[in-house]
C-alpha cells in the first residue's frame, strides 16, 4: 500500500429538510387547521480515529465528502427524518488543518477520538409552528438551513515511542530490521527509504517501544533539499530520538552539527528531545578509530555516545535498554 501523509478534502455537511404547508381535513373534526410538519435535521461530518489505519491514501482517491439532507416534514405534524452524520474514518494521529494549513482544527491522538467537524443544518418549520389566535391558517412555512462546507487538509503523524535520525546511510532501516519485525527496503545507495516505517520492539513480555524511520536528512532539508524534512512531523511526538551516525564515514562531529541543524530549523520541539547518540558501523572501524571518534562526538554533543553493529547486533541490546528507560519515564509523566 502506498503511504501518504497529507490529503485535502471537501467537505459538507447536509442541508436541513424543509418544513411543508399542509392543513388537517379529517371528516369527524369540525375546525381544521394547520398542521404541516417541520423539516429533519441534516447530516454532521464526524471525524474518528480508528486502529489498524496506518495512511492518508484513501483520500487521495475519495476527496468529497457530503452528509445526507435531512427528510422534509409531512402533514399531521409530522417531522421530517433527521439524517445521519457521515462518519469519516482516519488513522490514530491524524491532523485536521484549515485550508490555511495553519490553523489546526483537530488533532485525533488516541485511538476511538471523535469530533464533529460540520453540524448539519437545521429543519425548517412547517405552518403549524406559526398558528396564533390572530393568524389560525398560515400559509408560511421555511425552507431548511444549509449545511456548513469547508476544505481542509488532513496531516498524518505517526504515533511512535522513539523516532530515527540520521543522514542517508547511516544504517537506519538496517537497525530497525534488526531490533523489529519491519521489513524496510536496505541498499547502498542513498535516499533508500522514502517514507516512514514503523516496527515493535520487543524487550521483554511487558516492555515495547514502537520505533519510527524517517527518510534520511541532508543539508538544507529544511529547505526543501534532499527530501526535504516534510517526514519530521512522523517524529514530533517520540518520547526520545535515537540519532544514528556512520562512524565509518568520518566526520562524525560535523555529521551530528548538520543533523542537529536541520532539527533546530524545524521546529515542533525536536531540537529539545531528549537525543541517545549512536555510531554505527563499529564493525568497519579500528579500534583507534572508534576510540578517538566517540570521544569527539561525545565532547562535540555533550552527551554519552554509544556504540554498535546493526548487522552483527553487537551493542544493540544496550542502546534498546536505554531507549526503553527513557520512554518509561516519559509515560509516567
Amino acid at each position: 500500500m502506498k503511504f501518504l501523509d497529507q490529503a485535502k478534502i471537501f467537505i459538507k455537511s447536509g442541508d436541513g429538510g424543509d418544513g411543508v404547508t399542509a392543513f388537517r381535513r379529517e371528516k369527524f373534526i369540525e375546525l381544521g387547521g394547520p398542521d404541516g410538519g417541520d423539516g429533519g435535521r441534516g447530516g454532521d461530518i464526524v471525524f474518528e480515529s480508528v486502529e489498524n489505519l496506518n495512511t492518508l491514501i484513501d483520500f487521495r482517491y475519495t476527496q468529497h465528502f457530503k452528509a445526507k439532507k435531512g427528510g422534509n416534514g409531512a402533514g399531521s405534524d409530522r417531522t421530517g427524518a433527521g439524517a445521519p452524520p457521515l462518519v469519516i474514518k482516519v488513522p490514530i494521529g491524524t491532523q485536521i488543518f484549515d485550508d490555511d494549513r495553519e490553523t489546526m482544527l483537530a488533532d485525533l491522538d488516541k485511538p476511538g477520538m471523535r469530533i464533529v467537524l460540520l453540524k448539519g443544518g437545521d429543519g425548517g418549520f412547517g405552518n403549524a409552528r406559526f398558528k396564533t389566535s390572530t393568524n389560525r391558517a398560515p400559509r408560511r412555512a421555511d425552507k431548511g438551513w444549509p449545511g456548513e462546507e469547508r476544505w481542509c487538509w488532513l496531516r498524518l503523524k505517526l504515533i511512535a515511542d522513539a523516532g530515527l535520525v540520521g543522514l542517508p546511510n547511516a544504517g537506519k532501516s538496517t537497525f530497525l530490521k534488526a531490533v523489529s519485525g519491519a521489513n524496510p527496503k536496505i541498499a547502498d545507495y542513498p535516499f533508500t527509504t522514502l517514507h516512514p516505517q514503523l516496527g515493535v520492539v520487543r524487550l521483554s513480555m511487558t516492555e515495547e517501544f514502537v520505533l519510527a524511520d524517517i527518510p534520511g536528512l541532508i543539508e538544507g532539508a529544511h529547505e526543501g533539499t534532499g527530501l526535504g524534512d516534510r517526514f519530521l512531523g512522523h517524529v514530533e511526538r517520540c518520547a526520545v530520538l535515537l540519532h544514528l551516525i556512520d562512524g565509518a564515514a568520518g566526520h562524525v562531529v560535523d555529521t551530528w552539527r548538520t543533523i542537529r541543524h536541520e532539527l533546530e530549523a524545524y521546529g515542533g520541539g525536536l531540537a529539545d528531545k531528549p537525543e541517545i547518540v549512536v555510531l554505527n558501523k563499529t564493525d568497519a572501524m579500528t579500534p583507534r578509530e572508534y576510540t578517538s571518534r566517540r570521544a569527539a562526538l561525545a565532547k562535540a554533543s555533550g552527551a554519552k555516545v554509544m556504540g554498535i553493529c546493526a548487522v552483527t547486533g553487537e551493542g544493540v541490546p544496550e542502546v534498546l535498554r536505554a531507549l526503553q528507560n527513557v520512554i518509561n519515564e516519559a509515560r509516567k509523566k
